[in-house]
């Protein structure tokens, strides 16, 4: 994979009235094919070896993300503004089904990149799990590689 955007991912989660933030800075690839933008990229988990990574895949589209995980822990998200859904989410220790309530969406994605938001919620039984916004943002490094 041409790794030539650098892509940061913020996410914020409420769980039982506990706020958490996540903060993630990796390259990856970022292309537009037929009016939906895909963001591609890898994630480690910490002393793994790195042909052990995950790809994710973002298809951004008007008021419509979906991620797909794929690398061990399989996941299909679907986050569609006003809509819930119920999605496969895997923790690690096993996938779940969970619902999965779109709030608010913002997407300012272009030509060369730009960043977009989205505002859900988790329920599983619909009991509510967590209240979660991501923001993420992907910038053209300037390099083919990705090590700007």
């Amino acid at each position: 994979m041409q790794e030539n955007y650098r892509i940061s991912i913020l996410g914020r989660q409420i769980v039982d009235g506990q706020p958490e933030e996540v903060e993630l800075t990796t390259f990856g690839q970022y292309t537009i094919k037929n009016g939906k933008r895909y963001i591609m990229y890898r994630e480690y988990e910490e002393g793994e070896p790195a042909s052990r990574g995950r790809t994710s895949v973002l298809k951004v589209e008007k008021d419509c993300v979906t991620l797909l995980r794929s690398g061990g822990d399989e996941t299909h998200l679907v986050l569609e503004r006003g809509k819930r859904h119920l999605c496969r989410y895997d923790t690690g220790y096993g996938p779940m089904t969970v619902g999965v309530y779109t709030h608010e969406m913002t997407d300012e994605l272009g030509e060369g990149g730009g960043r977009f938001s989205v505002r859900y919620t988790l329920d599983v039984n619909s009991a509510l799990a967590s209240v979660n916004e991501v923001v993420v943002t992907v910038r053209e490094t300037g390099e083919k590689n990705g090590k700007a």
